[in-house]
């Protein structure tokens, strides 16, 4: 007869590797369908803006502000699982020189990650 010592030992060593797999798949788990879809409007919203961005001291239009931030996003996709990590990884700073992108819209300069924010808090509201 089996004592309930060794049945717990036989159950938690399964139970153990299973854990171990969770933690090695869940962070290859794809991001949202509605993050995804959060993320494709945030780049449209930054193409038909015609707003000026600035990156390092040079100013770029929208379509190819757009551009970059999804060459970004496909480099850091395996890191984006919420539409704010997009924001944090694609649109907020050069990796070069660590500085912050800024837009200018209507002659108002901001933060680009404050005004992507802005916009994604506006987005769910709707």
């Amino acid at each position: 007869m089996m004592f309930m010592s060794e049945i717990l030992m036989k159950l938690r060593c399964p139970a153990a590797g299973i854990l171990c797999l969770l933690f090695i798949i869940i962070p290859c788990i794809p991001c949202s369908a509605a993050t995804t879809e959060e993320i494709t409007a945030l780049l449209n919203f930054v193409e038909q803006s015609n707003c000026t961005f600035i990156r390092n001291g040079k100013q770029y239009d929208s379509i190819t502000s757009r551009q970059h931030i999804e060459k970004k996003y496909n480099y850091y996709k395996d890191k984006v699982m919420t539409t704010e990590d997009f924001i944090k990884y694609s649109a907020t700073a050069s990796i070069i020189s660590g500085k912050p992108y800024e837009v200018i819209c209507s002659g108002v300069a901001m933060n680009s990650s404050d005004w992507l924010h802005k916009e994604l808090d506006r987005m769910r509201r709707r």
